[in-house]
């Protein structure tokens, strides 16, 4: 996807591949459409401008200095556990630990002169409810978004703090990737080590919901509770025929057989090898589903398949059939509670919320005091090489502040370790490039474990394989390692709208970007060239990281996209599991003991702004729609070429907003003939 600068009063935005994966090395980029919405007073009007010097490409380069032959030492075979053979990497399962007499009479000491936001009183609910998105990021204070870093937290504060009796876990609707729905299970399971108790209670119960409730053990449904047990689906959403009816003609070169984002653009249905990709990716997630539940719930492959394919509607079935604890409705589990307590009926139910609980120090708890620190880098969103006019902190990746922090990391004395966690579909490859080179320079001076949440794919792997190990979880979608370039011809859409632009140029190739006329044969045999070029250098590249010979990465690049599991056995990852097993990790590499504290230090701590602040009546003053908000966010940080996974909508696995506006904003010009 490109971007381009804009007033606050109009939008321009490309058409593009939202997976490229080359660097474009020309004077000036080339562009191919530009499209712009002038929305003023309230008035939404369809305007279209040439749009100059930029092109659907990115490329990444091996460095001149390091050459990349096929004589590479190979990578280790993976165990098929998601372990490298050779490298006996710790698993960073969570041990629950009883505090000894002197330890709790410190923690209870600490907690009177606590803070008065961080008093909690004796016998307390825990009461946590998660819905919609869930963001890797570690939000501020006053932040009302849900952070994985906070939920993870809680999970482990509330299993030593005395104060805490249990927790009540409300499940609403995700919208989030499997990866993070992967980490919070994680600590559910952990909880439970502590010997307190927790119950889930879903109003609404689709697959994720459900495969994390019944991590609980003890679930409530109401007995009006919508059941959307059927299945897993994935889709590809293709603008071939829409772009024809527009009279856009989409000109693409496509190395790397998986590399699908040129087919969103030409394909009017799904390629052979885009459907083995797709599919692959659904059978991973649907048998680990299947998988999970049936240790879980103790039932076979069969007859969950068999529930999911008789399309259950009825609660009543759920529980008959032991798949929930109870019928309840939200009072009468507070009830329960109370009663299991000895707390007062006609009072309420003693609880602290996740907001007010986030704010309860781990220091206070005695869960602090490593004196060997290791610090946690976070990389979440969309990759951008600096910040644009209207992007919100926090919105994305930005270079050149990711950089400053990797200099000052590997220039500081004081961490052992770094954590490199990452959520990102990638963006610009230039920025990729930069800070991976910075990465690979930081695990130089000291270890550097990458650890992927949802997603790390494109520029996300990019940046995860300058690290010297990488833990994905096992649903982490990631790889995407291939090449799309292109550029658009609106020869057509310019006659049907009466648009016309004359140029004088000198150079055979000057008006190889003309988004006018198509390309000549000479232009598209250039264009080819290019495309291969770039897709040699980003492949070697990769293997050069990975220390696998150039066959071996070609095996597994050529764009497609794994999930962490696949992955791992084909050397892309190194080890399996969430951001406790990357600590365990970081901990071997720097020589600490892993029975040794260490303090993890946040270097990517989101600050609340005053744009936050007002950026929803700002929305509401522009009388901006659901679909222009997104696209207000997808574009407003980014300058330049950019390189990202495509857009893939799995229901139930993985969403994809954009696309949606995208078809949403084609859809009502289309409907204005």
């Amino acid at each position: 996807m490109l971007r381009s600068r804009r007033s606050p009063y109009q939008f321009q935005t490309l058409i593009s591949s939202t997976q490229s994966t080359a660097i474009h090395h020309g004077r000036r980029p080339p562009c191919l459409l530009k499209m712009t919405w002038n929305f003023k007073q309230g008035a939404l009007a369809f305007v279209i401008r040439p749009s100059f010097r930029r092109m659907l490409s990115t490329r990444a380069s091996v460095d001149e200095k390091e050459e990349v032959s096929s004589d590479e030492s190979r990578v280790s075979p993976s165990d098929g556990n998601g372990s490298v053979k050779g490298d006996d990497y710790p698993t960073g399962e969570f041990e629950f630990e009883k505090f000894d007499g002197w330890k709790s009479f410190t923690v209870k000491l600490r907690m009177l002169i606590a803070w008065p936001w961080e008093r909690v009183k004796k016998g307390s609910v825990l009461h946590m409810k998660i819905r919609g998105p869930i963001f890797d990021q570690l939000q501020g204070s006053f932040s009302s978004k849900l952070s994985l870093p906070q939920i993870c937290e809680n999970f482990i504060k509330a299993a030593y703090d005395p104060r805490i009796a249990g927790i009540y876990l409300q499940i609403e609707p995700l919208n989030c990737g499997w990866g993070k729905v992967e980490e919070i299970r994680r600590h559910i399971v952990n909880f439970k080590k502590s010997g307190k108790f927790i119950i889930g209670y879903v109003p609404i119960c689709r697959e994720k919901e459900y495969y994390l409730a019944c991590a609980c053990g003890e679930l409530y449904i109401p007995p009006s509770a919508y059941i959307g047990l059927y299945g897993l689906q994935v889709q590809a959403a293709f603008l071939g025929g829409v772009l024809e009816k527009v009279g856009i003609e989409p000109q693409i070169q496509r190395i790397g057989k998986y590399k699908s984002a040129g087919d969103q653009l030409t394909r009017k249905s799904m390629s052979k090898e885009n459907c083995e990709m797709l599919t692959a990716l659904l059978d991973n997630i649907y048998g680990n589903w299947l998988d999970t539940i049936s240790s879980t719930q103790g039932k076979k492959h069969e007859d969950i398949a068999k529930l999911l394919d008789e399309g259950i509607y009825r609660v009543e079935r759920l529980k008959d059939e032991g798949w929930i604890t109870n019928i309840s409705y939200d009072d009468e589990v507070v009830s329960k509670l109370k009663e299991r307590l000895g707390q007062n009926k006609e009072k309420n139910l003693l609880t602290v919320d996740y907001r007010k609980y986030s704010r309860v120090r781990k220091w206070t708890l005695g869960l602090t005091g490593g004196k060997d620190q290791i610090a946690i880098i976070r990389a979440s969103g969309s990759i951008s090489r600096i910040r644009g006019r209207f992007s919100l902190p926090g919105s994305g990746v930005i270079g050149e502040q990711f950089i400053e922090k990797i200099r000052n990391l590997r220039e500081s004395k004081k961490y052992k370790a770094v954590i490199l966690r990452i959520d990102s579909p990638g963006g610009d490859a230039l920025a990729s490039d930069l800070m991976w080179r910075e990465i690979r320079l930081l695990a130089e001076s000291k270890p550097v474990i990458a650890s992927m949440a949802d997603v790390a794919a494109s520029g996300g792997y990019y940046m995860a394989m300058a690290a010297g190990v990488i833990v994905a979880e096992s649903l982490t979608l990631t790889g995407s390692i291939g090449v799309v370039t292109g550029k658009f011809s609106l020869k057509n859409l310019y006659e049907r709208i009466g648009f016309n632009k004359e140029t004088i140029s000198r150079g055979k190739y000057a008006e190889l970007d003309d988004e006018q006329r198509p390309f000549r044969p000479d232009e598209e045999e250039l264009f080819a060239k290019l495309a291969r070029n770039a897709y040699k250098q980003f492949r070697d590249k990769a293997a050069f990281s990975r220390s696998m010979t150039v066959d071996q990465m070609e095996a597994v690049a050529q764009g497609r996209v794994w999930t962490g599991k696949d992955a791992a056995s084909r050397g892309l990852v190194d080890a399996i599991g969430g951001l406790s097993r990357a600590v365990a990790i970081a901990k071997q590499k720097a020589n600490i003991p892993q029975d040794s504290k260490v303090t993890l230090v946040e270097v990517t701590k989101n600050q609340p702004s005053f744009a936050e602040v007002v950026g929803g009546l700002g929305s509401s003053l522009l009388g901006l729609d659901g679909a222009m908000r997104d696209i207000w966010h997808e574009f407003s940080s980014f300058e330049g070429i950019k390189a990202r996974m495509d857009g893939i909508i799995l229901e139930g696995i993985e969403c994809s907003p954009f696309e949606d506006s995208i078809l949403a904003l084609l859809k009502d010009y289309l409907s204005s003939f």
